[in-house]
């Protein structure tokens, strides 16, 4: 694809869609970026843990954002295991450089997410980042708020769906698979609660907008996935 401006792909969607994998998919066969945005508001939540900040305490949680940078990229080589996306936390003050890759796919990081992501100022500082990276490449980027706050002017804009049991059913084999034990019931309940957070939050809450393609993954498997999708991106290029 050939184009002055870059190509973004924008997808949103609950917890546990498929858009990870989605994305990260449809990137490698495209060429793009992917950008799991979400993974960024994981770097706040672990930065959080890990100075002891009260992540309902806005101006605290923002002070720990201004000595720090987040490296988005591709997996390395020699990161291929299972990852699908490479974090950078940087000390701007030292320049130490640590892969939090794995760091931030905690159940205990995953419930602090929604309480920093509700900050306005946290939110304005993670958008900025993330509007700068699509600014500078074709991306595939995927999150909550990416059609309407991030990118709302991307070539393609996409809500990622599925039934609460289908998506419960997925988390609760990815916590299995990394050795963690839970009740199926228990992750539906956090999911159920999760989707009332991000829904409900009064700065940038999940939401369809009116010109995104609803994408249901309920009963398709992942390559059915990407293949629809791709073929609307092909569609929408040679029309360009």
């Amino acid at each position: 694809m050939t184009s002055t401006q870059p190509f973004n792909i924008a997808i949103d969607g609950p917890v546990a869609a498929g858009k990870g994998t989605v994305s990260k998919l449809l990137a490698e066969r495209l060429g793009f970026l992917y950008v799991d945005t979400g993974a960024m508001y994981r770097a706040v939540a672990l930065l959080t843990l890990r100075h002891q900040v009260d992540p309902q305490q806005e101006a605290e949680v923002v002070a720990l954002l201004n000595d720090v940078e987040l490296e988005v990229r591709k997996p390395a080589p020699e990161e291929k295991d299972g990852r699908l996306i490479t974090i950078i936390l940087i000390n701007q003050s030292t320049g130490e450089r640590e892969d939090i890759s794995w760091s931030i796919r905690t159940e205990e990081v995953s419930r602090i997410v929604p309480l920093v992501a509700q900050h306005p100022q946290v939110r304005q500082i993670l958008v900025g980042w993330q509007q700068q990276i699509a600014a500078q490449q074709q991306v595939v980027m995927e999150g909550r708020d990416i059609t309407y706050r991030v990118l709302p002017a991307a070539n393609l804009k996409i809500f990622l769906t599925a039934s609460i049991e289908e998506r419960a059913r997925r988390r609760w084999e990815q916590i299995l698979a990394k050795g963690e034990d839970v009740e199926l019931e228990k992750v539906k309940e956090d999911l159920i609660k999760r989707d009332e957070l991000d829904s409900n939050r009064a700065t940038d809450p999940l939401k369809k907008v009116p010109d995104a393609w609803e994408v249901d993954t309920t009963n398709l498997d992942i390559d059915e996935v990407v293949a629809l999708i791709e073929e609307r991106v092909v569609e929408l290029s040679q029309a360009s």
